[in-house]
């Protein structure tokens, strides 16, 4: 499948994933690997790629997604690879549980960078190449937070929020162009690194998951991920919220012990 492959849809089975180094980006890579896509694998880490690639046989590209630079370095690489059909952007993350009042502008500049810009410099750059396949997939990984506030969660809620709209303002765009455009929104994921990147302590992190029976895993969200990009095309499954069983709702979870 090629750029240039504008009047037929394509059967390739091939995507890019951001934020593959960990948690629900790597685990991600790994599903589709395992049902036989070509798999571009993103993020800044080079040597987890590397790990991901020489395990799975995915493509590693580091790269930042909110680098104009590497975003076009991305696009070139791809292109020259034989292109995608599927784009699905995993990289994001939270900084901070402060409230509104006590906010540290520099955490919320990340959020909307990594979360809101990143995403968009991806969509744009592939977009042509998204169309031109016939069938072009777009996911994008948002949350529950995007959904519903929280208290200490102002600076997160407010960038998972635009992701949010972003996603629904895409979707109304490119129906015409035969653009399918998911939504995945989950709720509490135990992974290795987010939490603890949010809060900075190990401590803390585990707090988040204390007597929480079965959260979910990078691997459970990355099943959901793995089947709304292989249903066929012209199901679109708008939005997906996933929860554990224990979380009711954002402000709704259950703990025992």
């Amino acid at each position: 499948m090629t750029e240039g492959n504008t009047n037929t849809a394509t059967t390739a089975k091939a995507a890019l994933v951001t934020g593959a180094s960990t948690g629900i980006g790597e685990a991600t890579a790994r599903a589709l690997r395992s049902e036989g896509w070509t798999v571009y694998a993103v993020a800044r880490r080079a040597d987890r790629l590397e790990a991901l690639a020489a395990d799975t046989g995915a493509v590693a590209l580091p790269a930042d997604v909110t680098s104009d630079d590497d975003v076009a370095r991305l696009l070139d690489e791809v292109t020259r690879g034989g292109g995608i059909d599927t784009l699905i952007n995993v990289a994001g993350g939270a900084r901070g549980a402060d409230t509104v009042a006590g906010a540290r502008t520099e955490d919320w500049e990340w959020m909307f960078e990594v979360n809101v810009l990143g995403t968009m410099k991806l969509i744009r750059a592939f977009l042509p190449m998204l169309r031109a396949c016939g069938e072009g997939t777009v996911l994008n990984l948002t949350s529950t937070a995007g959904l519903a506030a929280y208290e200490g969660g102002g600076g997160y809620n407010a960038a998972k929020f635009a992701q949010h709209a972003l996603t629904g303002a895409l979707r109304l765009e490119e129906a015409e162009h035969n653009v399918r455009v998911i939504e995945v929104a989950p709720g509490l994921v135990q992974t290795e690194e987010f939490a603890l990147n949010r809060l900075g302590d190990q401590g803390a992190a585990a707090k988040v998951y204390q007597g929480v029976e079965k959260p979910l895993t990078a691997a459970d969200v990355a099943d959901v991920v793995r089947y709304a990009v292989a249903a066929p095309h012209h199901v679109n499954l708008d939005q997906i919220v996933i929860r554990p069983v224990a979380q009711a709702a954002n402000y709704k979870l259950i703990r025992k012990g």
